[in-house]
Formats: C-alpha cells, structure tokens, sequence
C-alpha cells in the first residue's frame, strides 16, 4: 500500500513531504511545533492571532499593558471605537515573533504564518497591511490567509519586495469563495502558490453553517481540483479537516491533492502551545462532548469541547487590553451581548449570553476549539498508571503521518 511519504508536494522548485501542521491560534501552533515540521521535510504553521498578546508572554515585552495604559479611560465606555492598536507596535510584536522563529529553522521543510482577516483590530486593512508586510519583513517562508475572503489582501503587500518571492496561499471552503479570490488575483498577475481546502470536520472557526454535516472534505476537494482544470490553472490543493491518519491523507493524494494540513492530533504534542491539563481535557474528550456553535462574535460557527470554561462564561470585555475582534467602528457582538445584558437588568442576572469574550479566553487557553476527530485521540497513545495519557512527541505523530498504512496508528513507546 502507498503511503505519504511516496509522494512530495512540489512549490516552485521545491520537494517537500506532503504534510503541513495547520497555524492554531493563539500559539498553539508554536514556534518548536513549526520548527520540527520544517526540520523533518514539511511544512509548519505559527499563527498571528493577538501577537502582542504572545510576544508578551514569551519575549517580555509589554505590549498589552502599554495599549491597556493608554485607553484605561475607556473602561466602563461600551464606544470602543477610540481603542486602536499602535501600528509600529504591532509590527515590532510582529517581527518579534517570525524573526525568532525563522532564526531558528532547520531542515528542508518551510514555516508559514497563518494570518485571518477576522481579526479586524478597530482598523480592519491598516492592522491587517501592517501584519502581513511585518512577516514578510522577518523572513516568513510563506503566508496562508484564512478565516475570510481576503479580497484585498494581495493588494496590501503589491509592493513589497517579496510579493513574488514568498509563497501566498489561501483557505477556501468552496469553488464559489476561491473563484473570488482568483478574480481579485489575476488582477495583480499573482495567483497563490497553493490553495487549503478546509471541510467540515476542521477545528475553530468553520466556513459552514449549521448545516455543516451535509458537506464532505472529498467532494469540495474534488469540485475545486475540477474548476482548476477548467480554468487552466494549476496550482497546489492542500485537503484539511478530519484528515486523522496517513491513508486518510493518502487517499486525498490519490485524487489529485498536492499534500494534506493536519492540526488536531498535533494538539496532544509536548511541542503543542496547549497546557498539560488542557491536553488531557482532550484525550479523555468523547464524540459527545464536541459542539458546533455560534458563540464567537465573529459570526462563524466555531467547534468546540463544549464544557470548556469559556462556554456560559460572563466575563467583562478586555478591548482595552486586547481588542482583537473589534470591527472598523469599534463594536464587537460579545461587547454588546456583555452591555445589553446590563442594561436588561445586570450582567450577575443575565442567565447566559450569546457570544463569548473570545479574545479573553483564548489568551488563557479557556477556549477549548477543536477538529471533529479529537475524540479520537485516546486511541493514538498510551493511558497511564494515574489514568492520564502520555502525551506524543511532534516528531512521533509526524512520521505516523509519512510511514503509516492502512490507517494503523503507530502507538509511542512506553514511559520509563
């Protein structure tokens, strides 16, 4: 039987293993989880959600306190539309963080930054212009567009000296999206350089609706390589959601794909940004306890583990401080779920709300997203003594990828 490592996704000039470690924000794809994607031959994700945020934590920086210092006069104010982000700030988080990770890149493989128009920051194109031409700045292999349309993004960065030189690929979910976004391409000459399919069964925020079971990975992929031989155009497609073993991946292969992103059995890494407790939140996870819901204000359905502490939670918005979801006006769904509960009698009576303060819950991991297959995952490991599970080594879970055949899943070798 073939397996994933007979076949090589080819960019430019270019021979990569077929295999790419999706961008989970925030950091939890992290800079070691890219680095061994990279030095093992494929392809590695780090994410710019709420990078300030990162950089925070993880350089010293105090980008966070320094936005909360200057809007603090804005906290009991639902008008939000005065809290804006320093633009040289963002961009020095920015650089921060990819020059970090590209300093340290190993190996044949390449690290990408995933990069989502959803987060509008107050100033929808300037935050979005400032964050995508930092990352080119610092040496990003290549940058993936997701979580929108991202009609105007090439656009942004036309002039940068590395436009045609760094790899631009976008997420789609449908013919209909993609075709929209090569219209807007071909206008710069510029087509990306690879294309991710992502279905119904991936983690976070979803390009469904509600009725998200009556899609199927295979058929949108098989209807996008399709319109792409129509037009003439041949540019790699990258399967993503619910692909859990390499004959998955490999089946995809089969059809025409250029290579497969993957994420959730990476959520279980010790190279994974995740918590240890957070990890074994979703080992133990059953099919049951993972919902698709409309709690995040960005208006996309979002999948879950329903009983993580961000559901139901009432917390006070933190757009001060963060801010991230904040539309060109400065409104946010949760911030009017958040004062509109008030105004109705108090936030403590308030029996639930309809959106979450995603910004704040994903800054303290409290926001459990996750791929449909995760409760799947007990299955990929070994259970321990105290009930736990042994977490998996990237590089473990990477070459089960590669080497696996007919969808077994190579257990680790047991703890001293």
């Amino acid at each position: 039987m073939k397996r994933l490592d007979d076949y090589r996704l080819k960019l430019g000039d270019l021979e990569l293993v077929p295999l790419v470690i999706g961008g989970m924000g925030v950091d939890i794809s992290t800079t070691e989880l890219a680095l061994e994607a990279a030095r093992l031959g494929g392809i590695g994700h780090i994410s710019d959600a709420m990078l300030p945020a990162v950089a925070d934590r993880r350089f010293r920086t105090r980008f966070v306190a320094k936005k909360l210092e200057r809007h603090k006069l804005h906290l009991p104010n639902p008008d939000k539309s005065a809290v804006q982000f320093d633009l040289d700030e963002l961009a020095e988080a920015t650089r921060l963080h990819v020059g970090y990770t590209m300093e340290r890149k190993r190996g044949p493989g390449l690290i990408f930054i995933n990069c989502m128009e959803k987060l509008t920051m107050n100033n929808p194109r300037e935050t979005l212009r400032v964050r995508l031409r930092a990352a080119l700045d610092a040496g990003i292999d290549g940058i993936t567009l997701s979580a929108g349309l991202h009609l105007g993004s090439f656009n942004l960065i036309a002039d940068h000296p590395r436009f045609r030189d760094a790899k631009l690929g976008i997420i789609v979910s449908s013919v209909r999206a993609l075709n929209l976004f090569l219209k807007r391409s071909a206008r710069l000459k510029r087509h990306p350089d690879y294309i991710v399919v992502e279905g119904p069964l991936a983690g976070g925020h979803l390009g469904f609706g509600p009725d998200w079971r009556e899609h199927d990975l295979k058929t949108i992929v098989a209807e996008v390589l399709q319109f792409l031989r129509s037009e003439g155009l041949a540019i790699p497609v990258i399967p993503a959601g619910g692909i859990f073993t390499g004959t998955d991946a490999v089946e995809y292969l089969e059809m025409g794909a250029a290579a497969v992103q993957v994420a959730t059995r990476f959520t279980v890494t010790l190279e994974c940004g995740l918590p240890d407790d957070v990890k074994q939140e979703y080992f133990r996870a059953g099919e049951e306890d993972i919902e698709v819901n409309l709690l995040s204000p960005t208006g996309y359905p979002m999948r879950m583990l329903k009983h993580c502490p961000a559901v139901g939670s009432k917390t006070r918005p933190h757009c001060e401080a963060y801010g991230y979801l904040l539309d060109g006006s400065g409104r946010c769904a949760y911030l009017e779920a958040y004062h509109g509960a008030i105004e109705n009698g108090g936030i403590d009576g308030a029996r639930s709300l309809e959106k979450i303060c995603l910004c704040t819950h994903m800054r303290k991991f409290q926001c459990w997203t996750c791929g449909h297959t995760t409760y799947r995952l007990k299955d990929t490991t070994r259970r321990l003594a105290d009930g736990s599970y042994q977490l998996l080594t990237a590089e473990h879970v990477f070459r089960d990828y590669q080497f696996s055949t007919d969808h077994r899943i190579a257990l680790p070798e047991p703890e001293a």
